[in-house]
């Protein structure tokens, strides 16, 4: 799949962001007054930012709001009414510590719920596609939510809890790529079934079905070389994961703001690249018929 930029700072930005305010909810922390306003700025700008970013992608923004009216058959708008409801309930929950002190904890416990919860729609998006085998698996929602939960502990100051999800996403980002490599040829999608052709004997291509480039080429059949992906991956797991950890390990004996900046810094870097991957790598089964898999 094209690694389109919006796409990539939607899925990093607004899964950090979400990770934050799910943290918020729950009251770890549970700040007042203008540190309370600070922290759940940080976390509107990335949540709120990712969802804008996301626009970019639709070939017509202005339509957007259609996709809420297909919430009984689309994670898309289920994933558009999570995060309105959870963006308002924790609007309100947030109001409360900012101008009057106060914690209402079980309105932060709901929009901590539905936090959550637009990280798995968003995961269901990519995770219900029978087309990409590679994403067609339990373990992208659990990565997804996993790097949400890690961001958002990082962000929240939660270093006990972020040294433990560091070490967990960092597990379920390796268990994704050994497994994701061999899912499409696990599938059984060729050639033969995608044309239904099979039964009459081996199948082939006798010419590209045009000799130009097109949308789906574009959109469905991005390649990406072996190199550039152990590259990638290496940077993944070292800015998303090692450095952070050990950059929290040295927070918890000095108690430095500095350095659990560079930790933040680092995880997001990190966690674009590995972003990125998620749709370079993803095969489309509609590049069989122009010879890409």
């Amino acid at each position: 799949m094209h690694p389109a930029p919006s796409v990539i700072i939607f899925n990093t930005f607004s899964g950090i962001g979400f990770g934050l305010l799910f943290f918020l909810g729950l009251g770890f922390p549970a700040p007042t007054g203008w540190v309370a306003f600070v922290f759940f700025a940080i976390a509107y700008i990335m949540a709120v930012g990712g969802l804008i970013a996301s626009t970019f992608h639709l070939g017509h923004p202005e339509r957007a709001i259609k996709a809420f009216s297909q919430w009984r058959t689309s994670w898309l708008s289920r994933e558009g009414i999570c995060a309105v409801a959870a963006l308002i309930i924790m609007a309100i929950y947030g109001a409360g510590l900012v101008f009057f002190g106060t914690k209402l904890t079980i309105l932060g416990w709901v929009g901590a719920v539905l936090s959550l919860g637009v990280v798995y729609t968003t995961s269901m998006i990519y995770a219900q596609m029978k087309t990409v085998p590679r994403w067609k698996h339990w373990s992208t929602p659990a990565l997804f939510i996993d790097l949400s939960v890690a961001g958002g502990a990082l962000l929240s100051g939660n270093i006990v809890i972020a040294l433990i999800m560091l070490v967990i996403a960092g597990g379920m980002t390796a268990y994704y790529w050994a497994t994701g490599d061999k899912r499409f040829a696990e599938s059984g999608s060729n050639l033969a079934n995608a044309t239904g052709l099979g039964g009459i004997g081996s199948v082939r291509a006798f010419e590209p079905p045009h000799t130009g480039s097109n949308y789906l080429l574009k959109e469905f059949a991005f390649e990406v070389g072996r190199k550039h992906v152990q590259k990638l991956r290496i940077i993944s797991m070292v800015f998303g994961f090692a450095i952070p950890f050990v950059l929290l390990l040295m927070v918890q004996a000095s108690a430095s703001h500095i350095l659990a900046l560079f930790a933040v810094i680092s995880h997001i870097v990190g966690v674009l690249a590995l972003r990125w991957l998620f749709f370079a790598q993803a095969e489309h089964v509609v590049g069989l018929y122009y010879g890409k898999r």
